[in-house]
C-alpha cells in the first residue's frame, strides 16, 4: 500500500495478544510536515480560494452582531454531537442541545458534553494568551474522556500501540494489529519529539509559503496520522482545526462547525487521510479538506443570519405584548445564545434575583417565546422553540 516514501516510512512492531499469541507487523511514522505547500491542482487551490473568501464572509457577518459570541455554545454544541458520531458515540442533537449539563440523562450524553468543556477550556487558555503545548494537548484530551472506561489511560500521551478501523478483507480470528486499517506510530520518545514538532510547526510563521486552509489540513493530517493518544484522536483533531484557524487569524471566533460536513463523507474522509500516507496525495485530501471548510462557513453564516432574524422577530413580540421591561430583551438575546436553561441560569445571566428571573421566564412562556422541556420536569429546563428549528436544521 505504502509507495510514497516522501510521506513516511515504516516501522517494525512487535508485541504479545493474550489469547493469540506473539505478532510482528509494521506501523507508519509520518515524516514531519514540510516548509512550503505541498504540490497541489488548480482545482484544489480553487477549493482553497473559496474556503477562505467563505470564512471571510462568515467573519464579517459575526463582526457585526451586537454580540459576537451568539453562536459559539450551540456551535461547540452541534460539533460535538457530530464529532462524537464520527468516532461511534451518537446522541441525538435535540438532547444534547437540550441536556442538563450538571446531570447528563446519559454516557453517550455526557460523553458529548465533556468536548463543549473541553473546547471551552482550550479557548479560554488560548485567549490567555497560552500557546498549544504537549502539556495542554494532554490536559485537553483527558477532559474529552472524564468519565469513560478510558480515563484512567488518558490525560498523557499513549504508551502502547494502537491501530485504527478495520479493514473489509480482515480475518475475524486473526491479531487485531493484522486486521488493521491504519497501524500509527509506536508509542515512545520518538512520538513525543513528533508531536512536540507538530505543535511548533503550528506556531511557525507560513504566511509566506503555505495558505492558512492549506497549513490546517496539513497539520489535520499529522495529528490524525500521529494517533498521539489513546482516544478521542478524531474528536481532538477536529478541534485543533478550528484552534489552528484561529492562530493563524483567519477565523476570529469560533463559529465554525466542521464535523457535520465530514461525519456525511466518513467513509471519504478516512480514504483521503489514508491517501497522503501510502501515495502521497496531498492533493486530493486538501481539496476535500477546503471544500468541507467552505461548505462549513457558508452553512454556519446562514445560521448566524436565521438567528439574527429570529431574535429580531421574537423582540418584536415583546414590544407588541405588555411586557416592557429591559430584562425580557435580554432574556430573548440569552435564549437565542443558549439553546436550554434553567431559571438559575437565566438569574446569574441576568443579575436579577431568583424570583425576578423565575417570573420573566413564566412571562416569555405565555407569549409562546419560551416552552419547557419537558414539560412539568423537576429543575425544569426552558428554550425557544424557533431558536431550536434553526439550530436542529440538516447542515450536512
Amino acid at each position: 500500500m505504502f509507495v510514497n516514501r516522501d510521506s513516511g516510512v515504516l516501522v517494525p512492531i512487535a508485541g504479545t495478544d493474550p489469547v493469540l499469541g506473539d505478532w510482528t507487523h509494521q506501523a507508519f511514522v509520518p515524516n514531519p510536515l514540510p516548509g512550503g505547500t505541498p504540490e497541489l491542482s488548480a482545482r484544489t487551490y480553487l477549493a482553497v480560494a473559496n474556503a477562505r473568501a467563505s470564512i471571510a464572509a462568515l467573519d464579517s457577518t459575526a463582526g457585526r452582531l451586537e454580540n459576537p459570541t451568539l453562536l459559539r455554545l450551540p456551535t461547540l454544541q452541534r460539533e460535538a454531537q457530530s464529532t462524537s458520531a464520527l468516532e461511534g458515540t451518537y446522541a441525538p442533537l435535540a438532547a444534547v442541545y437540550t441536556a442538563d449539563d450538571e446531570s447528563p440523562e446519559s454516557d453517550e450524553i455526557a460523553e458529548v458534553l465533556n468536548y463543549v468543556r473541553m473546547a471551552n477550556r482550550g479557548f479560554a487558555r488560548i485567549a490567555e494568551g497560552q500557546s498549544l503545548t504537549p502539556s495542554l494537548l494532554a490536559e485537553l484530551q483527558g477532559m474529552l474522556m472524564r468519565g469513560t472506561p478510558l480515563e484512567k489511560q488518558s490525560g498523557r500521551l499513549r504508551d502502547g500501540q494502537v491501530v485504527v478501523g478495520r479493514r473489509p478483507d480482515a480475518n475475524p480470528a486473526g491479531f487485531a494489529v493484522h486486521n488493521a486499517r491504519f497501524v500509527p506510530p509506536p508509542p515512545g520518545i520518538a512520538l513525543e519529539a513528533a508531536v512536540r514538532d507538530l505543535l511548533d510547526w503550528i506556531y511557525s510563521d507560513h504566511s509566506g509559503s503555505i495558505d492558512p486552509i492549506v497549513s490546517a489540513a496539513m497539520s489535520h493530517y499529522q495529528f490524525e496520522t500521529l494517533h498521539p493518544f489513546r482516544d478521542g484522536n478524531g474528536r481532538l483533531g477536529r478541534y485543533l482545526i478550528v484552534l489552528h484557524l484561529m492562530s493563524t487569524g483567519t477565523l476570529s471566533e469560533p463559529t465554525l462547525t466542521v464535523s457535520p460536513w465530514f461525519e456525511a463523507r466518513r467513509t471519504e474522509y478516512y480514504d483521503r487521510l489514508l491517501a497522503v500516507s501510502t501515495n502521497g496525495d496531498w492533493d486530493g485530501f486538501v481539496g476535500f479538506f477546503a471544500a468541507g471548510i467552505h461548505h462549513a462557513a457558508e452553512r454556519t453564516r446562514i445560521q448566524v443570519l436565521d438567528l439574527v432574524a429570529v431574535e429580531a422577530e421574537l423582540r418584536e413580540e415583546l414590544r407588541r405584548s405588555s411586557l416592557r421591561a429591559e430584562s425580557a430583551h435580554k432574556l430573548v438575546s440569552f435564549a437565542v445564545a443558549t439553546p436550554s436553561f434553567t431559571v438559575r441560569r437565566v438569574q446569574d445571566a441576568l443579575g436579577v434575583g431568583y424570583v425576578r428571573a423565575n417570573t420573566l421566564v413564566g412571562q416569555l412562556v405565555e407569549l409562546g417565546i419560551l416552552a419547557a422541556v419537558p414539560p412539568g420536569m423537576y429543575n425544569r429546563r426552558f428554550y425557544a422553540p424557533r431558536v431550536m428549528d434553526v439550530l436542529s436544521r440538516d447542515e450536512a
